[in-house]
């Protein structure tokens, strides 16, 4: 389980010569991903949730709080840890000049997959992912579509337990997202936790079970599509973010 416990990050922006202002990015969050759980979080620009999902990732420190995966800590148990998870940001960037199966071999390598089984594993990756196509392209001249798969797959890898996703869909066409979302939906089924960042409401709707609404670095809301819809009054999950969030923090 992925436990975060009054998590804050503290950050300071420079305003001039000699003045600076103090800011939270997050503050006080708390919630759990269970395994075969898809926990969503959505909130608008600068609600918090890159940061987040940066400390939940091991690349950020939290100001105080505790992050949590199978009751262990990253102080402690980091190199642990993120053999357990894999990370995907909205700005992943990836080797344009090799191709999608040298980086899963490489991926492979550096999570230390036996050699006995990782070529299987790419194969199977490979199938899952529609990239037989391009497998042997350079990187760097693929589509948007084919670069996400690719940057997805090399995520499968090492088989993590917990999945970390922002904007994994971000300008994508209809099949290539859907593929994504698939992929998704199959992981939760053969149990594995996953945090899923996204500003598509209707997307958050239809595949998580549970969704955190973020707004200025603090929990609006935690709840399923139904209780959120029930708190806000609304009969769908983008009036209830208006309802409860307001167009105004939205359109900042």
């Amino acid at each position: 389980m992925l436990e975060v416990c009054g998590v804050q990050k503290k950050f300071r922006k420079r305003l001039g010569k000699r003045k600076f202002l103090e800011f939270y990015a997050d503050d006080d969050i708390s919630f759990c991903v269970p395994e075969g759980e898809i926990f969503g979080i959505i909130g608008p620009n600068g609600a918090g949730k890159t940061t987040l999902l940066r400390m939940l990732s091991g690349i950020m420190e939290p100001e105080s709080g505790s992050i949590l995966v199978d009751e262990r800590n990253y102080l402690e148990h980091s190199i642990e840890i993120k053999k357990k998870i894999a990370f995907l940001s909205g700005n992943t960037k990836l080797y344009k000049d090799i191709s999608p199966i040298e980086l899963l071999r490489m991926c492979g390598e550096y999570y230390e997959v036996d050699a006995s089984i990782l070529e299987n594993r790419i194969e199977e990756i490979m199938k899952r992912f529609d990239m037989k196509d391009f497998a042997y392209q350079k990187i760097g001249t693929l589509s948007t579509g084919q670069y996400q798969r690719v940057s997805i797959a090399r995520c499968l890898v090492h088989d993590p337990k917990y999945y970390i996703l922002d904007e994994a869909t971000s300008g994508l066409d209809v099949i290539s997202s859907k593929v994504i979302l698939d992929f998704i939906k199959e992981e939760k089924m053969r149990g594995k936790g996953i945090v899923y960042s996204t500003h598509y409401m209707e997307e958050a709707a239809s595949i998580c079970d549970k969704i955190m609404m973020l707004n200025h670095g603090r929990v609006v809301v935690i709840g399923s599509v139904e209780e959120i819809k029930k708190k806000s009054g609304m009969n769908n999950l983008r009036d209830a973010f208006f309802a409860l969030i307001g167009d105004d923090d939205f359109n900042a």
